[in-house]
Formats: C-alpha cells, structure tokens, sequence
C-alpha cells in the first residue's frame, strides 16, 4: 500500500503537472470506485484542476468547480498522469480525468479487487468527510509528542499502524521507523521512557521526511508503476543489518510480513511467527 512519503510525491509532482489543465472530460469504468453519486464526478468538467494534496494516505484532486475529490488508493491503486487517453480495453482504470492538453490523469488499479475508493465533496466540506475526520494526527512533518499518543497496552508496530492514533505510516515505514528507533515491535506503547519516546518520534520524522527527499531527487513525471522505496528493513528478510551486520528476521503473518534486527530490536531474541503453518508445529 501506498504510504505517506509516496501519496505526498504522487501528491507534488502531479499536482504540479495538472495544475491549469481544463478537465474535458471525466469517466468512471471502476464501477465501485465513486462513492458519491451527487454530486456526480463530471461536475468538475469544463473546469480547471487547481492542484493535488495529501491529507495522511489520502489524495485530495481540487478544481475551481468549488469540487474535490478525495481518493485512497488502498492497496494497489496508483494515480498517475499519462500523455494519451486510456485504451476502452485498459482492465486497469478506475477513474479517468482527460485534460484538454491530451493527458489524462488516471486512477488505476492491480489485481483482480476494486479497493481503490473516490468521493466528489465540495471543496469547502472536505475536512469533514467521515474518513478525514477519523483520522489521527499528521505523522509528517511535525507529529505531536509521541509518548501521551501511543500510552496504550498495544503493541508499537500495531498502534503506529492504526490511522486513527497518527495518519499515513503503513507497514513498509513502521518496519523502517521502529528499526530506525532500536525499538522491538511488539514493546508497548504503554512501557516507552521519555527517551524512547523521543527517539521514535525523531525515527518518524527522519524517515518519512527521507523518502520524501529522496523521492524529490530521484522521481519525475511520468511515475513509475511501483516507486523505488528507500527501505533498508522492510523486505530484507535474511539480509544484513546496516548498522551492525546482524541477519535481519521477520514475523509472516497471513498476508504481509514484519521485519526487524533481532540484535538492536529485541535484544537477541527472535520473535515467534505468526503463520498457521508455524503455529501447528
């Protein structure tokens, strides 16, 4: 899924290239993808877009229609810009936008699930869209003090997780920040010194503010279909650990995997996994 470094480049350079474009014209071939049906999603046609923004995982696509919409991208969508219009036999698209400079900004969805949510509000209500309002606090650029936020008996990799105790961190960058921070996944929230407690803080803004530079530097339009994520933990199971050479682990579960040093995480100890298969050993 999409994360905050990623929803905020995808935020930035195409909010830079839309920006100006009439919208000619819009469609909907993702079915279930709009949630609102009134206002429909052509109320932004024969209208400029005015810009992109993020607010935590979600985009937020403006117009001077005095329209928004809002649109996750769950776990497989990507919005990008392309320079010609989508081909009726793209099985991919969910909901396209076609400029009158030729290009289409495009939602597009992998694999065989329509997850990828939109919803047209007035540009003026947007912050008191359901999701929105639900959200925590902005884990970027300057989250609230960490220690009063998590205080909780849950687990740190689970609470970061939660967008309604702090939006936008997913598992690739918990994986990032808690290994960043020398803190165990599973070390609640509840048990954080004042010191560790500052330590994750600064891990959260030193590694989602990273990608984000490196995203500046590295990307340009048009994007690619996965981004190059900066990752030195996540995905590196039996690799070693940047800082001090130790085999990184992992916990599978059912349908992702959590990775960690055990040496500078847990100290020394591996962590039980969590599959099925391991547990009926």
């Amino acid at each position: 899924m999409p994360e905050l470094p990623e929803i905020e480049i995808t935020a930035r350079l195409l909010g830079q290239g839309v920006a100006g474009r009439t919208v000619d014209s819009v469609a909907a071939p993702g079915l279930n993808t709009v949630k609102t049906f009134r206002p429909p999603v052509q109320v932004l046609e024969a209208h400029d877009l005015t810009g992109i923004r993020r607010r935590g995982k979600v985009l937020i696509v403006d117009s001077d229609s005095g329209f928004s919409v809002l649109m996750h991208l769950m776990s497989a969508g990507r919005l990008q810009l392309f320079g010609k219009r989508a081909s009726p036999s793209d099985r991919k698209s969910r909901l396209l936008f076609r400029l009158d400079s030729g290009e289409e900004l495009r939602l597009r969805e992998f694999g065989t699930h329509q997850r990828a949510w939109a919803r047209v509000l007035e540009t003026e209500h947007v912050e008191r869209d359901e999701y929105l309002t639900g959200l925590g606090p902005e884990a970027w650029p300057d989250p609230p003090e960490i220690g009063p936020l998590l205080d909780s008996p849950r687990p740190l990799y689970t609470a970061l997780r939660d967008r309604k105790v702090i939006a936008g961190i997913g598992r690739a960058w918990v994986d990032e920040i808690l290994w960043t921070a020398r803190l165990s996944p599973f070390k609640r929230g509840a048990d954080l010194s004042g010191e560790e407690a500052g330590a994750l803080r600064a891990a959260i803004v030193e590694r989602l503010g990273g990608a984000i530079d490196h995203y500046e530097k590295t990307l340009s339009l048009p994007l690619p279909d996965k981004l190059p994520l900066p990752l030195q933990v996540h995905r590196n199971e039996g690799g070693a650990c940047p800082r001090c050479g130790t085999t990184i682990e992992a916990v599978h579960y059912s349908d992702y995997v959590m990775c960690y040093c055990p040496r500078e995480q847990t100290g020394g100890k591996s962590l039980r996994d969590r599959r099925l298969s391991k547990l009926l050993k």
